[in-house]
């Protein structure tokens, strides 16, 4: 082949390369080097590595700049904290009591009420304040109860607080310095200071198993704590931090409309259950997604999928009634703003409802329960 009959290729291959014109791709893969000689055979890309679940969620939250990960409360070994075995032992009518709940769901979903996140409407505000804070003394506006009146003498509560404004009145107070906690069922101010319906107080958190007894606070009673389960208020609850962060490192607390009556599930030491049906969940149970389930294979949104994770890895631990199934989640009111709201938000402009409809409920597993007669 002659010069002249090699100038015209040549040209359009430099014109590729400089301009990159449409349909160059074409043109370039058949240019070489310009030595004469056949390009290189090109090497086969090995198939990318799919992303787990998790790696997902994180990609997802480093995209918003996400700050570093949350404390986690309570003791590692406690049912919030602890890793769920593979092989962990299932309830025997696991089956049927999670097609039950399934049926629930499928209702409320029909319904278009739920399930559903509880957030600025009960949820559960947690104000953690700093070793300087000054204490307050919050009343007990209940039958006599003095260890927990004593408890409640010096609160590290600030004034600008603000409980629950629908429900039941939750505020959890939260001191990392002197690793304490008060939480409170009912609170609120008028003119000759804080008062409280109930709830409890606790020392060592860092190593206490997340439920109410003697080890909480001196004195301390298994009724004890603003949940009708006595479990703690801040126990399973999925916080701002958790969501900004990418991952939720605990057990879920959940609240269901059908809480067997007359028996509690340990570690839960009381129940306020009133369902006859045998395959009601009490108080205390304690859920988790099937650790088969590849959760990276299912369209989850990241929210749903942090939801997931964390309930195949922890658990979920039902903790309280409610008139439709739903998770807790950190009530944003002492912040002033909302940020689960908005295209934005936490929750991307979704409800809570529609976050939760691609939730795998039908792979949920009971572990075997621990019961015991309500007191």
């Amino acid at each position: 082949m002659s010069k002249s009959t090699r100038k015209g290729p040549a040209l359009i291959c430099l014109l590729c390369a400089g301009l990159a014109l449409p349909g160059c791709g074409m043109a370039l893969a058949g240019c070489g080097d310009g030595t004469g000689r056949e390009p290189a055979p090109r090497r086969q890309q090995a198939p990318r590595r799919r992303q787990t679940a998790h790696e997902q969620v994180k990609a997802w939250s480093a995209q918003r700049g996400v700050a570093e990960e949350p404390r986690r409360l309570f003791s590692p070994a406690s049912i919030w904290n602890r890793a769920l075995a593979p092989e962990a032992p299932l309830d025997p009518d696991s089956a049927a009591i999670v097609a039950a709940l399934a049926r629930e769901v499928a209702q409320e979903q029909s319904e278009r009420r739920g399930p559903w996140i509880n957030t600025s409407s009960f949820g559960v505000p947690i104000v953690t304040v700093p070793a300087g804070q000054p204490t307050v003394p919050v009343a007990l506006d209940h039958a006599p109860e003095p260890a927990l009146s004593s408890a409640w003498s010096a609160v590290p509560l600030p004034a600008s607080s603000r409980p629950t404004r629908e429900g039941e009145g939750y505020l959890v107070v939260l001191q990392p310095s002197t690793d304490r906690m008060w939480e409170f069922w009912q609170l609120g101010r008028d003119g000759d200071g804080w008062h409280a319906t109930w709830g409890g107080a606790m020392r060592d958190v860092s190593s206490n198993p997340g439920v109410y007894g003697p080890e909480a606070w001196p004195g301390a009673q298994p009724w004890w704590g603003a949940t009708a389960s006595s479990l703690a208020l801040a126990g399973g609850v999925i916080t701002l931090d958790q969501l900004r962060s990418g991952q939720i490192d605990h057990a879920l607390a959940l609240a269901v409309p059908d809480v067997r009556a007359g028996v509690f599930a340990a570690p839960a030491q009381r129940t306020d259950g009133s369902s006859a049906d045998p395959l009601a969940l009490p108080e205390g149970a304690h859920l988790r997604l099937d650790p088969r389930l590849d959760l990276a294979r299912l369209a989850l949104p990241p929210v749903t999928r942090m939801i997931a994770e964390a309930a195949q890895r922890y658990g979920i631990v039902v903790r309280d009634y409610a008139s439709e199934v739903a998770f807790i989640a950190q009530d944003p009111t002492p912040t002033g703003e909302n940020p689960y709201l908005g295209p934005n938000g936490l929750f991307e402009g979704r409800y809570p409802s529609q976050l939760l409809a691609s939730f795998p409920w039908e792979h949920l597993q009971l572990l075997a329960m621990d019961l015991h007669a309500r007191r």
